[in-house]
């Protein structure tokens, strides 16, 4: 298998090659050269396999440069009962008849965001030992990437980690979660702005390619293709335990911001899973679904994103969503560096053509809109009738699958953290306190370590020269 950048300007690259660089040096994003597809024969032989078994057949199809035994070792040893909770790794768990919730957010940090972030860093750590090199991982979070990547990172050999993190747009436990850890390989990087702020520094250091290389870049963001590929595995999970055999189709309703977990899907259906639409759900910053009604994709500027009560999906411009409109254009490159490359960065937004947007329908996506008033209508409806506690993010993609229900096709909502992560809201919809963990109890206590740098990408690149070595 060999990579190629979205905007054509890097070709056959390797999956090690892409694990270490993230975002491609002409700005685009690496995709592989085509989707492996399988068949029948293979999503039945697919279907009884553990968790990590099951990754182990995907990723095999994409990673051709690592030794399948440590491929299969790094797997085994990342998802396993211990730091996921359960054997199943993702139970399915019903909260109706037409909808049941994917739980991706048993990890080590409460979010699914762990379900990627944790194979990541035993691959990062694989690789750096064969190299016999550093990495300083550089990345931003709107609040469950950095603590995921933190805690997936911290104590590695020969890894450091730098995340921006906007100023007061987290909740007080996402804070907490990533500002209380103290180890020397961490550093918490608060920038004044929104995660658009936080993500285009990301960008800009890693178009710096003389910083680059010297420092050793590397992301952890859903730009890095490891971590969207991980995110794969679960909807092929996801579908196996919902379904009785491959006939059946299921719709998966995804809360979207950043549009790499709902890109995943996007992956999973063009390898030949059974997806009947992929429901895309946003919060109240709807440029994607915007896009998905009308062919216009019109980024805001950082004071136009709002700050809501699903703060991790306060995200104005989808890193990935040009990986999407790569395969939406029939792969013309020339087409994406048009769009993303010069229209979005000039003008701040572009509409496709006719033609375009009519292609959209081929690929299954819909999508909808959620406010405040909806999710604390959903959280509380969900508690009141089934009781079950869902997080303000997941409720978003509970009101959005309702919207879309199709006659005789369930939905699977993609959970995205647990309820104690945003106290304030699930009490205010509830009136009840979150279960909480007997290791995190008093965490928002806890001694903090972080530092305000200025929102530009040299203050950020001054901070990595200061501490660490070229």
């Amino acid at each position: 298998m060999r990579y190629v950048s979205t905007r054509g300007g890097s070709v056959d690259r390797r999956f090690s090659e892409v694990l270490m660089e993230g975002l491609a040096p002409d700005g685009g994003l690496y995709v592989p050269t085509c989707y492996p597809t399988v068949d029948e024969v293979t999503l039945q032989r697919w279907r009884c396999l553990p968790y990590a078994e099951l990754a182990f057949e995907i990723l095999s199809l994409y990673i051709d440069d690592i030794p399948s035994d440590e491929l299969r070792a790094i797997i085994a040893s990342t998802y396993t009962p211990e730091t996921f909770g359960s054997a199943q790794i993702v139970p399915l768990r019903k909260l109706d008849e037409s909808i049941a919730l994917l739980n991706l957010s048993n990890g080590p940090t409460f979010a699914f965001k762990d379900m990627a972030m944790q194979l990541l860093g035993n691959l990062f750590e694989a690789e750096l030992g064969r190299r016999g090199a550093q990495l300083n991982i550089l990345g931003a979070t709107s609040g469950d990437t950095g603590s995921a990547a933190e805690y997936a990172m911290r104590g590695k050999q020969n890894v450091q980690v730098f995340m921006l993190s906007p100023r007061d747009r987290m909740s007080l436990f996402q804070q907490a979660q990533m500002f209380s850890l103290m180890d020397k390989n961490i550093h918490n990087l608060v920038v004044e702005g929104s995660f658009d702020t936080c993500q285009d520094i990301v960008k800009a250091v890693s178009a710096d390619l003389a910083f680059k290389r010297q420092y050793n870049i590397g992301t952890v963001n859903s730009i890095n293709w490891a971590r969207l590929l991980a995110q794969v595995v679960y909807y092929f999970s996801g579908y196996f335990q919902a379904t009785n055999d491959n006939s059946e189709r299921i719709s998966f309703c995804v809360p979207s911001g950043n549009f790499g977990n709902i890109c995943a899907g996007h992956v999973a259906r063009m390898m030949g899973l059974p997806i009947a639409k992929l429901v895309l759900a946003t919060n109240e910053n709807d440029v994607l679904d915007e896009f998905f009604k009308t062919g216009r994709y019109r980024a805001r500027a950082s004071s136009e994103t709002m700050v809501t009560s699903s703060p991790s999906m306060d995200i104005s411009k989808a890193s990935n969503f040009e990986r999407f409109a790569f395969d939406l254009l029939g792969r013309d490159a020339q087409r994406v560096e048009q769009l993303f490359g010069m229209e979005l960065s000039q003008r701040g937004q572009f509409r496709l053509t006719d033609q375009e947007t009519a292609s959209i329908a081929r690929y299954g996506f819909v999508s909808g809109k959620s406010t405040h008033v909806d999710r604390l209508r959903t959280i509380a409806d969900a508690w009141q009738r089934h009781r079950n506690m869902i997080d303000p993010h997941t409720a978003d993609g509970v009101k959005v699958a309702r919207e879309h229900l199709l006659p005789d096709t369930r939905a699977i909502v993609l959970e995205t953290a647990l309820p104690l992560k945003f106290e304030d809201i699930i009490r205010e919809a509830t009136g009840q306190e979150p279960p909480r963990p007997a290791a995190v109890a008093g965490l928002e206590q806890r001694p903090r370590r972080c530092e305000v740098v200025a929102p530009s990408a040299e203050a950020v690149m001054a901070y990595i020269a200061r501490h660490c070595n070229a």
